[in-house]
């Protein structure tokens, strides 16, 4: 396949993405379009959302150079691909392929993943494997088809199942499942899906569910916590929590399943166990706005620095003052948070 073109040494560095409080980012979230074709209740309302106009969304030409920037420049080392869904871009196996000829300052090969709800991966995840993408994360938030539907509004589980079986077959291992517990809906699946991804040697992650729904969807009294979660895998497996130290930057802390070699669980309690003091990550939406966090209610535009003509040192220079102001952490439980105007599938996830 022909991919869009990323050629060129990394050029020194003129400083990373560095914000007020120390840290670096190195770990860029693409999202690729805002569009989805599920409709998850706690994501999107049921008749979706005004998607971005075609004009307004980065071409691939633009996604390439913004990423090539971001390692060349300001030191990125990790890029995952996410939408909306982002197997409903035509050009991604040649936007991971330019990804994958970067080299970081020192040499080393840029490791690329994607965030997707499976549906038509079984088609496309030997064409990502051969592009050079390295992992994937698939949403899967029940293992009952019905319940399943309820959740997202299409009666599309056997396709999510069928697109992480042809993952593992394409060699994207381990393969990740993502799943979002929502109280009174899905709750008591914790264990049945720790039970199934230890069967098909899926690594399974949970996610605290975050207020980046429709507005007025959230409420704190659904959200099953990271607490609960833990504590009912604990009543069914021996799990031993990986050392002190290892998770670094990464969102989920770890366990390891014991009885099963190699098997992990992981956890990301962004609500209640929040791991803003150590976030190393950085967004771009699909219509070219850099996001400092998930939460951000301010964004900075480097899609009109692109079509204007600027150099790219012009624009990793915007780049580093976005995240140069950077908030200390998301402040869920501050009185004063106000949800940011985009909802997930309009941020990236």
């Amino acid at each position: 396949m022909r991919a869009v073109s990323a050629a060129g040494a990394a050029a020194p560095r003129e400083g990373g993405l560095a914000d007020r409080y120390g840290r670096v980012a190195t770990d860029l979230r693409v999202s690729l379009t805002d569009r989805c074709n599920l409709r998850c209740a706690y994501c999107m309302p049921a008749e979706g959302l005004p998607w971005a106009p075609d004009d307004t969304v980065l071409t691939d030409a633009e996604v390439v150079r913004l990423v090539r920037i971001g390692v060349e420049h300001l030191g990125i080392r990790e890029v995952r691909f996410t939408g909306g869904e982002p197997l409903l871009r035509r050009g991604l196996e040649g936007i991971v392929a330019a990804t994958g000829e970067l080299r970081t300052a020192d040499g080393a090969r840029v490791r690329t993943a994607l965030t997707t709800n499976g549906l038509g991966l079984d088609k496309r995840a030997k064409a990502l494997a051969a592009a050079g993408l390295d992992r994937v994360n698939v949403s899967l938030d029940s293992l009952d088809p019905v319940r399943f539907a309820t959740i997202t509004r299409r009666d599309r589980h056997a396709d999510v199942l069928a697109g992480l079986a042809g993952a593992a077959a394409a060699g994207l291992s381990p393969v990740k499942v993502n799943a979002v517990l929502v109280r009174g809906v899905n709750d008591d699946e914790a264990v049945p899906l720790l039970t199934w991804a230890l069967e098909h040697g899926y690594h399974l992650r949970f996610i605290e569910q975050m207020p980046l729904g429709p507005h007025g969807s959230w409420r704190r009294e659904d959200l099953v916590t990271a607490r609960e979660i833990l504590d009912a895998l604990a009543a069914a497996f021996d799990l031993e929590a990986e050392p002190d130290g290892a998770r670094g930057g990464a969102p989920a802390e770890t366990w390891h399943v014991r009885g099963h070699p190699g098997a992990t669980v992981g956890v990301i309690g962004s609500v209640t166990r929040p791991f803003c003091g150590a976030c190393d990550r950085t967004r771009l939406t699909a219509d070219g706005q850099v996001r400092s966090c998930l939460f951000a209610r301010h964004e900075d535009d480097l899609r009109g620095l692109l079509r204007e003509g600027a150099d790219d040192e012009t624009v990793a220079a915007a780049w580093r003052t976005a995240m140069r102001g950077k908030a200390a952490g998301h402040g869920i439980d501050d009185p004063t948070f106000l949800q940011p105007a985009r909802t997930m599938s309009a941020i990236g996830g």
